[in-house]
């Protein structure tokens, strides 16, 4: 058991950070949703969701107010619009890896957004980014929302995206946290709000059947967060199989043979 949660570690590692490498088996990358050139969807037609690959996410849509919580998904690739109306642009412009579409979570009133699999698995994990509305509201502050750092840049704030993994039972497995913008440092230089694909381990959470994701701010009021409730993922990948693992480990041992024999 030691030398496979090493083994896991080292694909961990080997995609951290670089979600265009993610290529091989995939649980969803939303390229089997149809879309026209730069759209989107959002759940107007009812239909409480969607399925890509072997995963389904959920979406609320509200046809009284027009509006929609949990998943969307979109191709858009205009990476300077700002407000409301840029909801469903990745900051990235594309998908990772450079493919055209990707899920935009939004974290509102009703259920938080959940990825449901069709089988209990082990997620080796997701590729995660901001959207525009949430990137530029953090990077200038809006009429709703403040600049991270405020004015001297020294204010400690933070985005949040937590992943909680759930068993076929509805019990919770786990969580994972990562921040989509830290401004927590003691030098101001390292603070930061991302802006590409990174990759977001969560083979922590054991074998899940659902995972639900939720958000939290530095910036908040009493009625919550401030801070535009949004966040995008592409290519969600499951746990490598055994022999994936073992080849994998071979060619690092093999590297390590060759290495000793090097002068």
């Amino acid at each position: 058991m030691a030398s496979l949660r090493v083994m896991r570690g080292l694909v961990a590692v080997l995609l951290l950070g670089v979600c265009g490498l993610v290529k091989a088996e995939q649980i969803a990358n939303f390229e089997d949703l149809a879309l026209g050139a730069g759209s989107y969807w959002n759940g107007s037609d009812g239909s409480g969701g969607f399925a890509s690959g072997s995963a389904w996410f959920s979406n609320n849509y509200d046809t009284t107010y027009k509006s929609w919580d949990g998943f969307a998904y979109s191709n858009i690739s205009n990476t300077s619009a700002k407000g409301l109306s840029s909801q469903y642009n990745a900051i990235t412009g594309s998908g990772q890896g450079g493919s055209a579409n990707y899920a935009v979570g939004y974290v509102g009133w009703i259920t938080p957004p959940t990825m449901v699999l069709d089988a209990p698995t082990i997620v080796s994990g997701l590729c995660v980014t901001n959207n525009n509305y949430a990137y530029y509201s953090m990077l200038n502050g809006d009429s709703f929302a403040k600049k991270f750092g405020g004015s001297t840049g020294n204010d400690a704030d933070w985005f949040l995206l937590t992943m909680t993994g759930k068993d076929a039972a509805g019990a919770v497995t786990g969580t994972v946290d990562f921040y989509l913008a830290d401004y927590r440092f003691a030098d101001n230089q390292l603070d930061y709000i991302v802006n590409s694909w990174q990759f977001v381990d969560l083979a922590s959470l054991g074998v899940v059947k659902s995972v639900e994701f939720s958000m939290s701010s530095s910036d908040t009021a009493p009625w919550g967060m401030n801070t535009p409730g949004y966040f995008v993922i592409d290519t969600v990948v499951p746990e490598p199989a055994s022999l994936s693992l073992l080849t994998f480990a071979g060619m690092i041992g093999l590297r390590r043979r060759r290495s000793r024999l090097t002068i």
